[in-house]
């Protein structure tokens, strides 16, 4: 019976318009990066784990690719906007790639970015000390193509290896 056959067609519904400010206080959108593909990833300063390796990972790959890393933008979006202030993002990019972009904004901009991107996050409140709480988030990172739709996305623990080689398929 191949009536269980599940067949898809048309374009992920992942991505979508955002406004947020990057770590040097400007305003920017979904349209600011025009003609560069982007690698985007949601996580949050304080992330203990995930969010740093990730972000290596990233900054890895880019320097394997070399001079076509420079049609990429790299991008990491907050998650937690109550701690990720300009200036913490600002402190936190200068740890990974040059290219790289951090980007925050109110917890209202931040909603509407995540929920473009189907990203699940929740703060893990902790009540010994309320202020050191840590963030529950998916750990993905999306490529978008040079009109920032959806190409591919990778989980968590790609090697910068393999990311840097499927990344180079589309550049």
């Amino acid at each position: 019976n191949s009536g269980n056959q599940v067949k898809t067609s048309g374009k992920a519904l992942i991505g979508g318009a955002f406004s947020l400010t990057d770590q040097r206080g400007n305003k920017v959108n979904e349209k600011t990066y025009p003609g560069k593909f982007k690698l985007i990833f949601f996580g949050y300063t304080y992330c203990p784990d995930v969010c740093p390796t990730e972000l290596q990972v990233m900054s890895i790959a880019l320097d394997i690719l070399g001079k076509k890393a420079d049609r990429v933008q790299p991008i990491f979006i907050t998650i937690d906007p109550e701690r990720d202030t300009v200036a913490q993002l600002g402190d936190y990019m200068s740890n990974f790639h040059d290219s790289f972009v951090g980007l925050t904004g109110t917890a209202e901009e931040i909603k509407v970015a995540a929920k473009a991107y189907r990203i699940f996050y929740a703060k893990a409140e902790n009540e010994k000390s309320p202020k050191d709480y840590l963030m529950d988030h998916s750990s993905i990172i999306y490529l978008l193509d040079k009109q920032g739709n959806f190409v591919k996305h990778f989980n968590f623990g790609v090697k910068p290896e393999e990311l840097a080689a499927e990344i180079g398929k589309f550049l």
